[in-house]
């Protein structure tokens, strides 16, 4: 049985956004990667709301930005 992971919009951002110069914010994006990279470990939810937030980017930004294992 594959663990549950509730996913909030922070972590999409993160596999999206641009690598960050600040040291702090790109740990939290290497540790997301990292994370993502596993992914297929668990079983990921999440909400309505997520969905309307991540709407609500830039779609070309994204797309720009992701990582390839997005």
């Amino acid at each position: 049985m594959k663990r549950k992971v509730y996913l909030e919009t922070s972590v999409i951002s993160y596999l999206t956004a641009r690598p960050s110069k600040n040291i702090i914010e790109a740990g939290h994006q290497h540790s997301t990667y990292l994370f993502w990279d596993q992914r297929d470990d668990y079983d990921l939810f999440l909400s309505e709301l997520v969905l309307t937030e991540c709407a609500a980017g830039d779609p070309h930004a994204a797309s720009t930005a992701a990582p390839k294992s997005l």
